[in-house]
Order: C-alpha cells, then structure tokens, then sequence
C-alpha cells in the first residue's frame, strides 16, 4: 500500500508537469532484519492483488474514482512485438480509465545494445480493456542480443501487474508497492554496469549548476522526497474520442496537435522525481538531463533507468537511498528489509544496510543536506516555474512546501526531536507563495 497522490490536471501539449504526490502520515516502527528475498523467487509476487478487466471503455468517468487498477502485460513484454503490443488497464469494481488524470498508468522501456553500449528508450502504450490505440503503436527496431529494462508509473495508489509477469516484481507476497514496479531491471543494470566496467557505455558526468554545486541526480537529498525513484517520465497523447496514442511527432500532426498550439488538447503524464528533476530543476540551474534516442520518433528522451544509472554512477555523498520507511516499500504500517530490497533491485541501488541507513539518519540529511540545497538554489528556483501552480507559486515553494510535506510525513519531527524547518506562506486560495527555511 502507498501514498494517495494529489493529482494534477491533465498537461497541455506545450508545457508537460508532473503530478504533487499527496503524502500522508504513517507511524514508524522499528526496523525489522528479515532476511532478503531470493530475487528468482520475487518475480511470482505480481498476482498480489487479483482483480479482473473493466470491459466498459464508455463509462462515465465522473464515478468515483478507483484508485486501485490493473495492467496486463502483453506477451513476451521484452521483445520488439511485447513492446509495440499494448498494455491493457482495468478494475475489478468500478471503473479505471487511462484518461483519467487520477488512474493513468505509464510504461517506459530502455534498451543497451551489450555489443556496443548504445541506449535507448521506448515507451508501450497504455489503453482500457476493450479500447484499441489511437494510432497504432510504432514498434521499436532492437538490437541484435538487446537487454531490455520496462518500468511502470502510476497516477492512482496501487497498480497490479498481471499476464505475462514472469521478469516482473510488483512488491513483495504481502502488499504491492503501489505506483511503482518492474519487469527485467536487474538484468537491464548488470548490462550496463557491464558496458560501464568495459568503457562501451559512458555515462555522461553531471556538469557544474549555476549555484557552483554539482547538477543534481534522483538520489541527491536536495531533490528526494518520502518515497524517491517512483514513477517515469512517459507522456502520451490523448485524441477527441478518447482514446490513446504514443507520444511522438508524427502522432501529434496526425491527430492535430500541431495545429492546436496546446490550447485544446492534453498529454497525459505521469509525476514523478524523474520529470521534476529532468524537466523542471535541471532547467533551472542550467543542468542538462541524460537523454538517449526514442525508437518511436527518434528524439532524444530522458528515462528512469538512465536517470538511475547516472545517479549511481555520478552521485557523490550523502547518497539518499530508498529507505525502508519509504511506504513504498513498507507491509501496511511495518517496514520492510525484504520489500525495500526488491524495490532497490528496480533502480540498481545496494541491498539496505540496517545499521547505518535508518529512518532517522534519512531524516537527518534531509534537514542538513536538503534544506542547505533548497536555501542555497532559491535565487534560481524562484524564476522557474512552479510544476503546479495551483498547489505552489514558483518552483522554489513549490520543492520548499515538498521538504515541508515529506518530513511531516517520515516522522522526521518525532525521529529528530525537532520541529519541522520548513515553514510556507500560503495565500487565500490555499497556493504556497514564500517559504522560510
């Protein structure tokens, strides 16, 4: 079970946000020391959750929302047919809607070439059960002995894989992990880790910002919040009737997008760390993201994967890793050793040591290295622009009220014995327009 997250408006074409992950308190338990899961043994852990298709693409979408869904994976999800193929989402009660701003689901690929090194990224298209893509698919040319990576984000609270699910970790036999999940990155990250040993893979350094600070990377504690490298940087198109499509050139003129200049038609994106970092603070501090080539429209694109490989590559100490009070990786209120490390397998991070990496010393950096990072950026962040105007006036309030929210939210007050840091302004309507630090 996960955090609910507050969800955004859909995006217009022209300018992509994330969604505000809405985080909520849970009680903190002491950390337990199962052993760690055999990772073989985690791939049958996708049918946590069963639930059966919603056939009804034509229901009304202004019932209440589900916030649990499900997403079958095609056939052969890792080769070039399983990719082009369709993921399919429905519910077991009531209804799930890919249109839905509060249930869409994301699915992002990125391949390694292992004999040259090469990445690239693919996104497969999400549509209803019972629905057929706006335009087909664009099926992706792959090389020769590809290692394939697929990862999921999700707009609800918890998404469960089903179908062919056999590369896949949904969590762990107890709980999924919620917006989160994979199929295959643990072979993905032993690839390119072996590309990165044998110099064919470079990954590319992390340059200076304008503060004179090494450009951020997901695990750094100025960027993280409560539950750090969830979700992807996918966006797809939406056409008139409703229904799907990649997001790529050649589909936005087909279905008008190009002519429309954003005022009338929306993209459908999925929040994440990876778009508020890649899209909005790299930006601002004039950063540059680590791209690779779409094999759907051929542009340069950013991906989870490789945000995660530069951030395990270039990220220097304090390193925030996932940690086990993350409810992401916890069993209902109790943490979790096991389902943090099935989830750290996603994203190539180290298995959890319990003596050194605890709730409190994850706090910790967040009020020294955190705060420090967000004080000392302010002057840059306050010019960006805020990824939700209706929740935050800039980008500066909008990672201050963020900080504020995830140490509410860790326990980080009672765990520090401390008041929070962060105080925000709020305006009539509710938005964050200053904040002291």
């Amino acid at each position: 079970m996960t955090d609910r997250p507050m969800r955004w408006k859909t995006i217009r074409p022209t300018f992509v946000l994330p969604q505000l992950k809405k985080l909520t308190v849970r009680s903190r338990l002491a950390l337990g020391v199962p052993a760690l899961a055999v990772f073989a043994a985690a791939v049958a852990v996708v049918a946590s959750v069963a639930v059966q298709g919603d056939p009804q693409l034509a229901a009304n979408q202004a019932d209440i929302v589900n916030p649990d869904c499900t997403l079958e994976v095609p056939a052969n999800p890792l080769s070039a047919k399983g990719l082009a193929t369709p993921y399919l989402l429905s519910a077991a009660k009531g209804h799930c809607h890919e249109t839905n701003a509060d249930q869409s689901a994301f699915v992002q690929a990125t391949i390694l070439d292992p004999a040259t090194g090469k990445l690239s990224v693919y996104d497969p298209l999400v549509i209803d059960k019972g629905s057929r893509p706006a335009i087909a698919p664009t099926p992706p040319a792959l090389p020769r002995g590809a290692v394939v990576g697929i990862w999921f984000g999700f707009n609800g609270s918890n998404l469960t894989l089903r179908g062919d699910t056999g590369t896949c970790v949904n969590g762990d036999h107890n709980s999924v992990f919620g917006q989160y999940a994979y199929c295959n990155a643990q072979p993905f990250f032993a690839a390119a880790n072996n590309a990165i040993a044998a110099r064919k893979l470079v990954v590319p350094p992390l340059g200076t910002g304008k503060d004179g600070r090494p450009c951020m990377t997901t695990r750094d504690f100025g960027l993280v919040d409560q539950d750090q490298s969830d979700n992807v940087t996918t966006t797809y198109l939406q056409a008139r009737d409703g229904r799907v499509a990649q997001d790529t050139p050649a589909a936005e003129a087909k279905l008008g997008f190009t002519k429309l200049r954003g005022k009338t038609r929306a993209k459908l994106t999925n929040g994440s760390d990876n778009v508020l970092l890649d899209a909005f603070v790299d930006p601002a501090l004039g950063c540059t993201p680590f791209t690779a080539p779409d094999l759907a429209s051929g542009r340069p694109v950013t991906s989870l994967a490789l945000d995660e490989l530069q951030a395990a590559t270039r990220q220097a100490a304090p390193i925030a890793l996932v940690p086990s009070s993350d409810p992401m990786t916890m069993d209902g209120t109790r943490t979790s050793v096991t389902k943090t490390n099935l989830y750290r397998v996603g994203v190539d991070m180290p298995q959890i040591n319990t003596r050194t990496e605890t709730p409190q010393a994850y706090c910790r950096s967040l009020v020294t290295t955190g705060v420090q990072r967000t004080k000392l950026d302010a002057r840059f962040t306050k010019a960006g622009p805020s990824p939700d105007p209706a929740a935050a006036s800039n980008l500066f309030t909008f990672l201050a009220q963020r900080l504020q929210g995830t140490f509410d939210n860790l326990g980080c007050g009672k765990l520090l014995h401390m008041r929070n840091p962060v105080h925000v302004v709020t305006n009539k309507a509710g938005v964050v327009v200053d904040a002291g630090l």
